[in-house]
């Protein structure tokens, strides 16, 4: 007996909730490798897959009937968006829904590093505490705070640093005419302006290594960088020489190159707070995400346009 209910591949993790609110509607297949997907991929109508993995080229092209990707965040530099337009095939993102979350990340890593929360953490249970005097931090108020990226997320921290009495300037790909903050065109000297670089930008090639050597240098010895954006942003071995010697003061990171199994050469590194890309991860972002999810797949199959489409 064959189901009516459309197949859908899986090939990201969604909450439990989530994925029984798919079962319910559509016959699931999670993916596991090329060789196991061959004999359904005639049945993939939809992809459900996060920024993160995307849709590889080579998984596009085994799934000659695929109609829609629907995405659990906000990236698509993992899926051809070209292919996608020219197979008329549908793309749709949870865009909206995680912004704050995403924001209130950059706020707490900014924090974690200029008042050095995770080092005194790790000084306190040391029991060093009674042996040694206690290191200064750096206030944040009056801070220079530039933001690189100035999407929805980009304008949440930047709503969120001038609660802190910070001074504020973004680099973007056109200026926010509706925003009262101030616009650079040039992300070097937006680096050589500010204390804290803070990216928001977008994945993919346009942005790949565009924090490099020269950026970081003028960012400068006291400065710290925040990436809550996408890993491919920064080249790595040029942030790692300027941890190492001092070229910027530190960095906040939630996102890596080739992660999870980012480069070790961070583990060693005392100037830096390190999260598991977790900036979306809450409990109720990640649900309202799921759902978001389910309901562009709903509704393409319903013959509606999708809620939140890229194209």
């Amino acid at each position: 007996m064959t189901s009516d209910r459309p197949d859908i591949l899986l090939i990201d993790q969604l909450p439990d909730s989530v994925i029984q609110r798919l079962s319910s509607a559509f016959t699931l297949h999670r993916y596991e490798n090329l060789e196991s997907l061959r004999p359904i991929a005639e049945k993939i109508r939809a992809v459900t897959t996060g920024g993160g993995p995307g849709v590889p080229p080579d998984i596009m092209a085994a799934l000659p009937k695929l109609e829609v990707i629907s995405v659990n965040g906000v990236g698509t530099d993992q899926i051809d968006l070209n292919e996608a337009r020219r197979r008329k095939i549908g793309v749709a993102t949870t865009t909206g829904l995680l912004s704050d979350d995403v924001a209130d990340m950059a706020i707490g890593l900014m924090l974690a590093v200029k008042r050095q929360i995770v080092t005194n953490d790790r000084f306190v249970r040391s029991g060093e505490w009674a042996k040694k005097p206690v290191r200064l931090s750096h206030t944040i108020g009056g801070q220079k705070v530039g933001i690189a990226g100035f999407g929805h997320i980009g304008q949440a921290i930047a709503q969120r640093a001038a609660a802190f009495n910070t001074e504020i300037a973004y680099f973007n790909s056109r200026p926010r005419t509706e925003s009262s903050f101030r616009f650079e065109p040039d992300l070097e000297n937006l680096a050589a302006w500010c204390d804290i670089l803070i990216l928001a930008v977008s994945g993919g090639p346009r942005s790949a290594n565009m924090v490099n050597a020269p950026i970081l240098e003028a960012l400068g010895p006291h400065g710290v960088l925040i990436n809550i954006s996408r890993g491919s942003v920064v080249d790595e071995d040029a942030l790692i020489s300027a941890l190492r010697e001092g070229t910027i003061a530190g960095a906040g990171l939630d996102v890596f190159q080739n992660e999870p199994n980012i480069n070790d050469a961070f583990f060693t590194l005392e100037n830096t707070v390190l999260q598991a890309h977790q900036a979306s991860a809450t409990q109720e972002t990640r649900s309202a995400m799921g759902n978001l999810v389910v309901e562009n797949l709903l509704a393409h199959f319903a013959g509606r346009p999708l809620l939140t489409p890229v194209i």
